[in-house]
C-alpha cells in the first residue's frame, strides 16, 4: 500500500439522473465496448444484495464503520508515495473522462473511491470494476430491484446499519462508504474468497457470471501505482 488514510451508462440516459436501471446500464456497457468481457453476461445474473439476519456484534461493527464520516484525506509516509498516488489519480481521471466530464467531480469521485477502498482494506482496481458493472459510474442509477447509486446499495442496508434514510444512498461518499463496508463484510464472511464475496454482493452467490464480469471490467482500471 503506497498511502494510508486516517481511520475514520453510457448513452442509455443523461448522466447523473435518477432513472437509470442497472439492467439498462449493463446492456449499454456491453454494446459500447466499455465493459470488456461482459458480452456473455446474461441479464438474469443481475441481482442485488440479499437481506440476511445479522448478529448484534456484526450489526454494531458495520454501523460503526458506516458512521465514521472522516473526510477522504489521504496521508503519505513519503514523497514518492504521494507522487505515485498523483500518477494514479491522473491516469484514472483520463480514463474516466468520458463518463464524468467535469474535472472536479471526477477527481472528487476518484479520491473518495481511493480513500474508501483503503479504509476498508479493498483492492481499488477491483472496486472500480465493480462500480463500472453495477452502475456504469452513474450517481443516480437505480436497478429494477431498487438498488441505488454507484455501488447499487439495497435500501434495507440503511435500516440495518445506517440511519434509516435510503435517500442518502445517492450521496457519493455515503454510497461508496456503504458499498465498501458491505463488500468487506462479504469478504470476511467468505474468508477472503473474492469470487464468492462478489457473488454474494450481487445476490448470485456461487455463479460465475457476475464475478467474471467484475474481473473483466477491473482490467480497464489497472495501473502500476494503484
Amino acid at each position: 500500500m503506497k498511502g494510508s488514510v486516517r481511520p475514520a451508462c453510457p448513452p442509455c440516459a443523461v448522466a447523473d439522473k435518477p432513472t437509470v436501471s442497472r439492467r439498462t446500464c449493463l446492456v449499454s456497457v456491453v454494446s459500447s465496448g466499455l465493459g470488456l468481457g461482459l458480452s456473455g453476461l446474461p441479464l438474469s445474473a443481475i441481482g442485488g444484495q440479499v437481506e440476511e439476519p445479522l448478529a448484534d456484534s456484526v450489526r454494531g461493527a458495520l454501523s460503526a464503520a458506516i458512521a465514521n464520516h472522516a473526510p477522504p484525506v489521504p496521508e503519505f509516509a513519503t514523497l514518492e508515495a504521494r507522487l505515485a498516488h498523483l500518477r494514479w489519480l491522473g491516469a484514472m481521471s483520463d480514463r474516466l473522462h468520458r463518463k464524468k466530464t467535469d474535472f472536479q467531480t471526477r477527481i472528487e469521485f476518484l479520491q473518495t473511491v481511493w480513500y474508501e477502498t483503503r479504509r476498508a482494506g479493498l483492492d481499488t482496481t477491483l472496486v472500480l470494476g465493480l462500480i463500472q458493472v453495477e452502475s456504469a459510474f452513474r450517481k443516480f442509477a437505480i436497478s429494477r430491484v431498487g438498488a441505488r447509486g454507484y455501488m447499487q446499495i439495497m435500501p434495507f442496508w440503511s435500516r440495518l446499519i445506517g440511519d434509516g434514510d435510503p435517500g442518502k444512498l445517492f450521496n457519493m461518499q455515503t454510497n461508496l462508504r456503504f458499498g465498501c463496508v458491505i463488500l468487506r463484510h462479504y469478504l470476511d464472511r467468505e474468508r477472503g474468497d473474492t469470487f464468492m464475496a462478489l457473488g454474494r454482493y450481487n445476490g448470485s452467490r456461487g455463479r460465475a457470471e457476475y464475478p467474471h464480469a467484475v474481473y473483466a471490467a477491473a482490467k480497464n482500471w489497472v495501473h502500476p501505482d494503484a
